[in-house]
Parts: structure tokens; C-alpha cells; sequence
């Protein structure tokens, strides 16, 4: 069932990001306002539970390469979004059972649900920020994330589906070189982020859609996307569609999924290592 009785501290009167994504991905920790918000993408754009189901597999994928192949034992997933399992400490710890993670959002509704987020291996720590991307120095000073990473040590920076809530007028770039900037060499830059390069009209209907639910976004191209890697070696196979990037031979063409099209997909992905 949709989560129907209002819970303090949250809006219920209008849509938000986080909840209609959970409904993109079959979640039930959402309103009916967020179901008809979703709805109406959908309509314009079916495959956004395509994108949403191959983002989520992009986040595995890239943790597990950066635990396996780079030594990473340390992650920052600022936008975490409400909890699905697998969560991204999950995906971590069963490659290095001494991962430690810091999830941060500023949204209410991930605050309450942030006890799914706590089921840590013994050997590894997480916890759950209240912060918002827009106020880089609040999150990295914070006395949460002190207690969890040792940032003299590689830390991923894990901004999954995040940044086209952050238009150009917030200074996304500026905002992901800050964050950076406090992290030591070794560390890593994974990244995803909607695009509308392959269908220009369908994304505009979709910006429209959350620009009227109070949610400003902007979809950027190849070429946008990849300046956020600016300064950074970039994996192979660098920026590119997510179901592309490093795909899990038992992921490919499913029996219950198929392979999806770039287009339905339209999600720019890349990993990169800060030298």
C-alpha cells in the first residue's frame, strides 16, 4: 500500500523528487500527490521506470568495481533518496565487509525511514546526514560525518540521479569541485544523471511536468555531464549510457526485462578517479 496518513514535518500537499521515485522503482514510501506526479511522467515517458531501474543497477555496479578493483572503502552518497534494498552500504560491505558509509538528503520522509540505513556490518559504520548539496561546508563539517569517514582517506563521492536537481543557477559544477576538493587523491567521483540527448521533446514534457510540481530540474547532454568529471581519470568505459557501463553479464537481457534501448534508458554515467 502508498503511504497515506501525513507525517509531521513533511509535505504532503504537493511532490516530491524522492517519493516519485520510489514509485519509479515499485517502493511503496510515497503520496498519492507523488503517485500522480509519477504518473503523469510516465505518460509522457514510459520507459522512466526503465531509468530508474537501470540507475539503481549503475550504483551497484560502480560500487562494487570501485571496492573490488580500487580499494575504496569509504563512500559519501549525498541525495540517497528513501531506502531500497539493496542499499548502497549493502552493495559495499559484501565486497569489503569494513565499508563505511555516510548517506546524506534533505528530505524529511529519508530522515524517517533512516533506520533501514543503519544496518551496518559489524566491521563497517554508516549513518544518515540531514544536509543539502547546496551547502557543501555544512555536510563535510559536519560532526556526523567526522565520526564515520577519515577523510585523509580515498572516499567515493556517490551523486546518483542527484544533480539535475541542481540547475545552473546553484553552480553544479562549482558545488562538485567543492566537494571534491576535500577529498584526497584516490578518491572517486561516481555519477548519474537524466538526459534528454535522445529524445529532446519527451524530457522537455518531463522538465515541464516537475518545473509545475515545484521541483526545478535541468537535463543536461553528453558533453554537460562529462564536465563534471573535468580534472578526473575516468573509467572505462568513461561516460555512457548506464546500462553500458560495466554491465553484470547476469544483468544483460534478462528474461523478465530484455535489454533496454539508450533511449529509454537517457542516463549519462561515469566513474572517476581523482589523481
Amino acid at each position: 500500500m502508498t503511504s497515506s496518513q501525513p507525517t509531521r514535518g513533511i509535505d504532503t500537499s504537493r511532490p516530491h523528487s524522492a517519493r516519485m521515485y520510489d514509485y519509479y522503482l515499485g517502493g511503496k514510501d510515497h503520496f498519492e500527490v507523488d503517485k500522480q506526479a509519477a504518473e503523469r511522467v510516465a505518460e509522457v515517458y514510459p520507459a522512466i521506470f526503465v531509468c530508474a531501474r537501470e540507475n539503481r543497477a549503475f550504483m551497484h555496479r560502480a560500487t562494487r568495481v570501485l571496492a573490488r578493483e580500487h580499494g575504496i572503502r569509504q563512500w559519501l552518497d549525498i541525495g540517497t533518496g528513501i531506502p531500497t534494498e539493496p542499499n548502497l552500504h549493502q552493495v559495499a560491505q559484501s565486497v569489503v565487509p569494513d565499508a563505511r558509509v555516510v548517506y546524506a538528503d534533505n528530505d524529511p520522509l529519508v530522515l524517517k525511514y533512516a533506520e533501514r540505513l543503519m544496518r551496518s556490518t559489524r566491521e563497517g559504520r554508516t549513518t544518515y546526514i540531514e544536509a543539502d548539496v547546496n551547502n557543501v561546508e555544512t555536510l563535510v563539517n559536519s560532526a556526523e560525518l567526522a565520526e564515520v569517514l577519515d577523510l585523509s582517506r580515498p572516499v567515493a563521492l556517490s551523486l546518483n540521479a542527484l544533480m539535475h536537481f541542481v540547475t545552473d543557477v546553484q553552480d553544479p559544477y562549482g558545488i562538485v569541485r567543492r566537494l571534491l576538493g576535500i577529498l584526497p587523491s584516490g578518491s572517486a567521483l561516481a555519477l548519474s544523471h537524466c538526459t534528454p540527448d535522445f529524445d529532446p521533446p519527451t524530457w522537455q514534457k518531463v522538465t515541464d511536468i516537475y518545473t509545475a510540481a515545484g521541483t526545478p530540474v535541468q537535463f543536461r547532454s553528453r558533453a554537460e555531464v562529462t564536465r563534471f568529471f573535468d580534472g578526473l581519470d575516468l573509467l572505462d568505459p568513461g561516460v555512457t549510457v548506464g546500462h553500458h557501463w560495466r554491465p553484470d553479464a547476469a544483468e544483460t537481457g534478462s528474461a523478465s526485462h530484455g535489454t533496454p534501448t539508450d533511449a529509454e534508458v537517457s542516463l549519462w554515467t561515469g566513474v572517476g578517479i581523482k589523481p
